[in-house]
């Protein structure tokens, strides 16, 4: 029994070595983030700002630019409250659960939000091609097209307001009409339309798509209280996701993996909750909304084999087709050939060459001449990636445990990054939120393993109880209060 005479798992306050480990992992969050936080922005040269709506307070004290002081002041603000909250666990030797779980979620909002709501002001206080990125202004245009009934797939974006961007001051170029390939793609599957056609409906600015993946991204946190374990490290883990300097960047840059993310996290949590058919519906719509959650598909797949009756097998498999069918049916029966071809082989065939993947080492050491030139990715898919990719999934088939198809999903999606013909940056947050996955998953398997484990003191007093006993009720999950 606890130090505090409450069952494992069930005391209302984390323990010093808990609390401590949990608020370990918030200051080196504060502390990898602080010093590059706002860094290597786009350089766009907008007109003089005209502050307007609800963010307009922020756009004037940062002077009507891009001010990375004052994220950097929210974070250095997250760095006291963690060292006071330390402080308090020194002091008293325990953390009250709610400080914990309101410590964890203050300091991934004061790294996340700052970010999100100046670059979101300063784009309402110039035009909308100023202050965002590329991708993300493209999928707003294409909520819109959803909006209106037509498909954003197959397009021109030469003259939707996309052309603009390009230049960093608003002006147009007739070579940026005919030459910007991103013009004539979009890249993203179905379900990110969609999204950006229902947040589009929400008043200026937070119709802006990134405040969407800004609170995808913080939604992590609470993601993370799904699964089981002790609390202290499923916070940390989930904060972890949440504002990872991946994910942080992601949120104010432009780039919108965060929703895939989340839901990938919940469809495993899901998982070990034995939730199978919504497990499976979660991670359809982490494949509708990106291509990169189709790799953790199979793992998925082998651990539900492992661990669902046959009924809850079927129905999951129905959910699971059922989703992907209702995303995809009206874009391909508007276009089949366009949607295959913005979003498969755009990436695979059309785009440059970007990036420090093993196209950009071919290309540095003279075995591609240009950045457009052919690159044999598919053969490297076939002769690489699926051979290996198909070995993992055969090992999770044989595994007891779940956190190794999160490993494996890990592997496979770094290795079929590095084989790519673009290997962005960004694109890194996803064999991490799979290695922070793994994390949570292992916590969860390990509290199950102690869930009953009868402690000394219990022993001792039940010495005379039948060998055949039931072990005393335990409570592994301290936020739900029962098993």
């Amino acid at each position: 029994m606890a130090a505090t005479g409450y069952p494992a798992g069930g005391s209302p306050a984390l323990g010093r070595g808990e609390a401590l480990m949990m608020l370990g992992v918030l200051g080196a969050l504060v502390a990898v983030n602080l010093p590059e936080l706002g860094s290597d922005p786009w350089p766009f040269r907008p007109p003089p700002p005209e502050p307007r709506g609800l963010l307009a307070p922020l756009v004037r004290v940062s002077g009507g630019e891009w001010e990375p002081g004052l994220l950097r002041a929210a974070a250095a603000l997250a760095g006291l409250l963690v060292a006071l909250v330390a402080g308090l666990v020194l002091s008293l030797g325990r953390l009250r659960r709610w400080l914990a779980v309101a410590t964890a979620g203050v300091v991934c909002a004061l790294l996340l939000v700052p970010g999100v709501a100046l670059q979101v002001g300063l784009r309402q206080a110039t035009a909308p091609w100023f202050h965002d990125n590329d991708s993300t202004y493209q999928i707003e245009i294409a909520g819109e097209l959803v909006r209106s009934g037509e498909s954003p797939y197959g397009r021109d974006y030469s003259r939707s307001g996309l052309e603009r961007f390009y230049s960093l001051d608003g002006s147009v170029s007739p070579e940026t009409r005919t030459g910007q390939v991103a013009l004539r793609h979009f890249a993203y599957f179905p379900g990110t339309p969609l999204t950006a056609a229902a947040w589009g409906i929400l008043p200026a600015p937070l119709d802006d798509y990134r405040v969407l993946v800004a609170l995808m991204s913080l939604a992590a946190l609470p993601a993370a209280l799904l699964f089981k374990g002790s609390l202290g490290a499923r916070l940390a883990l989930g904060a972890a996701l949440a504002a990872s300097p991946l994910a942080v960047r992601a949120a104010w840059f432009g780039t919108a993996d965060a929703p895939a993310v989340l839901a990938v996290v919940l469809a495993f949590g899901l998982l070990m909750r034995r939730r199978h058919v919504g497990a499976a519906i979660v991670l359809a719509i982490a494949v509708l909304l990106k291509q990169f959650a189709v790799v953790a598909v199979p793992f998925f797949a082998a651990a539900l084999l492992r661990r669902a009756p046959r009924r809850s097998l079927a129905r999951a498999g129905f959910a699971f087709a059922a989703v992907l069918a209702a995303g995809f049916a009206p874009f391909l029966i508007g276009g089949a050939g366009a949607l295959v071809a913005d979003t498969v082989r755009y990436g695979g065939e059309t785009y440059r060459i970007i990036g420090y993947g093993l196209a950009g080492i071919l290309l540095e050491a003279g075995a591609i001449d240009d950045r457009f030139d052919p690159y044999p990715f598919a053969v490297l898919v076939v002769l690489v990636w699926l051979p290996l990719t198909a070995w993992l999934v055969r090992v999770q088939s044989r595994s007891p445990t779940v956190w190794t198809a999160a490993a494996g999903f890990a592997a496979s999606i770094l290795v079929l990054l590095f084989i790519g013909r673009v290997f962005q940056t960004s694109y890194l947050v996803w064999p991490l939120a799979a290695s922070l996955l793994a994390g949570l998953l292992a916590v969860s398997e390990g509290s199950r393993s102690l869930a009953y484990e009868v402690p000394p003191e219990a022993r001792s007093v039940n010495a005379g109880d039948s060998e055949g006993a039931s072990p005393p009720h335990a409570h592994p999950d301290p936020l739900r209060g029962r098993a």
